[in-house]
């Protein structure tokens, strides 16, 4: 069943896999070789409510289900900081009800795990993938909210379509952790 309706939204069951889908959607539009993209996850109805014209540039017009969730994309992350020490610096305002973030990687099939070798630092590994003829590119963007929800979607280049776009909750769970521990108090 694809992704998308005739008219172009995602379609999905909850509000936390709508809103991947249509951040996966949104950087698709973007292309490939995008920098990492981080995004709160607001109510759309307390949005509306609480912040009118905000809601109004974002083109909530109030036809949106009462239990959608709105991604609002955050300003560039710093260019060198390690993603998880950057993650480690987020402390969430109590409006925001979850948080996703959008990155690129390499990745290789279990297959080739065998054949990686012992002793490389995370660059030379990085470096090795890089150049093995079995490695495949995805985006991955995966979200959390405050209750412990997670949903992820990936994306591979070679299948760049919002029909081939593979989703579930435990997809990418480092990420997932680290996401959720920026609700931590």
């Amino acid at each position: 069943m694809p992704n998308h309706s005739p008219s172009g939204p995602p379609m999905a069951a909850s509000p936390l896999t709508r809103a991947v889908l249509e951040i996966d959607d949104y950087i698709a539009g973007l292309g490939w070789d995008q920098p990492a993209r981080l995004f709160a996850l607001v109510d759309s109805a307390r949005l509306r409510t609480q912040e009118p014209g905000l809601a109004e540039r974002l083109g909530l017009t109030g036809d949106e289900s009462a239990a959608s969730l709105t991604p609002i994309e955050q300003e560039e992350l710093p260019a060198g900081s390690p993603l998880d020490e950057f993650l480690g610096t987020i402390a969430w305002p109590d409006a925001v009800a979850g948080c996703a973030l959008t990155v690129e990687r390499m990745m290789l099939p279990p297959s080739a795990e065998a054949s990686v070798p012992d002793g490389l630092s995370e660059a030379q590994l990085a470096k090795w993938v890089a150049k093995h003829p079995d490695r495949q590119e995805v985006r991955m963007t995966v979200a959390v909210l405050r209750d412990g929800a997670r949903e992820s979607a990936l994306r591979l280049r070679e299948k760049d379509s919002p029909t081939e776009v593979l989703t579930g909750a435990d997809l990418v769970p480092g990420l997932a952790d680290a996401l959720a521990a920026t609700f931590a108090s």
